[in-house]
């Protein structure tokens, strides 16, 4: 047989293939974030876990087969180091695959992905990821330690940078390109506190008019307080299973259809000139549409990275959703909010709701498996939407993850 022939037999075969398996999301629950100087990193993991079987009956914790957990800073916060097994006896789960995850503000994601691709290998058929971070310690010292931790030891660190610092530099640097505003960042976080306000698990709940985060300390030029997110206490956790077992355990699953994760660099010092270009995040949204089958233009909600309101607005440009440049523009029409093109952020961001780390991204899941489900109460999107994504990101831009969510429509 000729290499041609040999070829379109193989094409042939391909075609005959059986489709993907599928695996659903088919639990998600939260706990309260917020300052919980007296709640152990037990109490969170509990409070979450409990939250997650409790929104579906049919779940019990002996159904789990594998758990991985994501806390950024065990070691420093919990204090305990391997908090996986520790978390398995507070839930009561006897799991045949178990770890924890640290891949800084992506770990909940990457946990998702981990009990995804066990599901896909036939490893298991059901399983739970768990994400949570115990960051306000009474200890001030360890506070300002774990921020340092999350930028690079040699190159950033002892110059004194600091996220807030970093993150100023690529907002400066749209502002002077693209004629970014800061009243258009600012919009950002007034969007996400007003959102926040019909979120009861959300660290402020209070609202913000944009007189007052204009008006706000500056803490690295051009962010003000309110464009930079908030630190968290908190926890959340979503149960995964095979498409053989979903609807068993669920009559509306969600369902994951696309990953994608992109990475340039770790430091911003070996970033190409342009700070602005944030090719990390264009990569992991084009691999994670590709998966899905989909376009930019088929995105109806998205939780974004928003630690500050920077990266929310760089971010709408990189994953398609306005022109490079626009983002600005994309804001001030309203775009971004109910009644616009993509809805984002609807329980209240990074900015708002809080930034656990090891639980942050856990909690975008969650609240799109609410949203496409119908289930978000006075913050759900009408009409109801079918596609969501949620995108999160260690680094400035240079390293991100995207996940595709879809209601059980999309897969009928």
């Amino acid at each position: 047989m000729g290499a041609c022939s040999k070829r379109t037999h193989l094409l042939e075969e391909e075609q005959e293939m059986p489709r993907r398996k599928r695996v659903a999301i088919i639990a998600a629950g939260i706990n309260k974030w917020g300052a919980r100087p007296n709640a152990s990193f037990r109490d969170l993991i509990a409070e979450a876990g409990k939250a997650c079987f409790d929104s579906n009956p049919r779940i019990r914790n002996k159904d789990i087969q594998g758990l991985v957990t994501s806390g950024v800073y065990p070691q420093r916060s919990g204090p305990q180091c391997h908090p996986s097994p520790v978390a398995c006896e507070v839930l009561g789960i006897k799991p045949r695959l178990f770890q924890n995850t640290d891949c800084q503000c992506q770990s909940g994601a990457v946990n998702m992905r981990i009990i995804w691709s066990a599901i896909m290998a036939g490893l298991i058929d059901i399983g739970m990821a768990i994400g949570w971070e115990r960051i306000l310690i009474p200890n001030h010292g360890e506070r300002y330690i774990n921020a340092a931790l999350a930028t690079d030891h040699d190159w950033e660190q002892g110059f004194g940078m600091t996220p807030p610092a970093l993150f100023a530099l690529p907002a400066l640097s749209h502002m002077e390109k693209y004629g970014t505003t800061e009243e258009q960042f600012a919009k950002i976080a007034v969007k996400n506190h007003t959102h926040s306000t019909k979120n009861p698990n959300a660290h402020f709940q209070k609202g913000l008019t944009l007189q007052q985060a204009m008006s706000a300390r500056v803490v690295a030029t051009p962010f003000k307080l309110f464009d930079c997110c908030v630190n968290t206490d908190g926890a959340a956790a979503v149960i995964l299973c095979s498409e053989k077992l979903a609807y068993e355990y669920s009559d509306n699953p969600v369902w994951i259809l696309g990953w994608g994760q992109g990475f340039t660099n770790w430091t911003i010092a070996n970033n190409p000139k342009d700070l602005t270009n944030w090719e990390g995040v264009r990569i992991s949204g084009q691999l994670a549409y590709k998966m899905a089958g989909i376009k930019p233009k088929d995105v109806e909600i998205a939780e974004l990275h928003d630690c500050f309101t920077a990266s929310e607005l760089i971010e709408y440009e990189e994953l398609g959703f306005c022109p490079k440049g626009e983002g600005g523009r994309w804001v001030d029409d309203g775009k971004n909010d109910y009644g616009g093109e993509v809805v984002t952020q609807t329980r209240g961001g990074l900015l708002a709701c809080g930034h656990p780390f090891g639980a942050t991204s856990i909690a975008q899941a969650h609240e799109i498996y609410l949203q496409l489900r119908g289930e978000a109460g006075p913050r759900q999107v009408n009409p109801r939407p079918n596609i969501g994504l949620a995108q999160t990101m260690s680094g400035v831009g240079t390293q991100s993850m995207v996940t595709i969510y879809g209601s059980d429509d999309t897969v009928h």
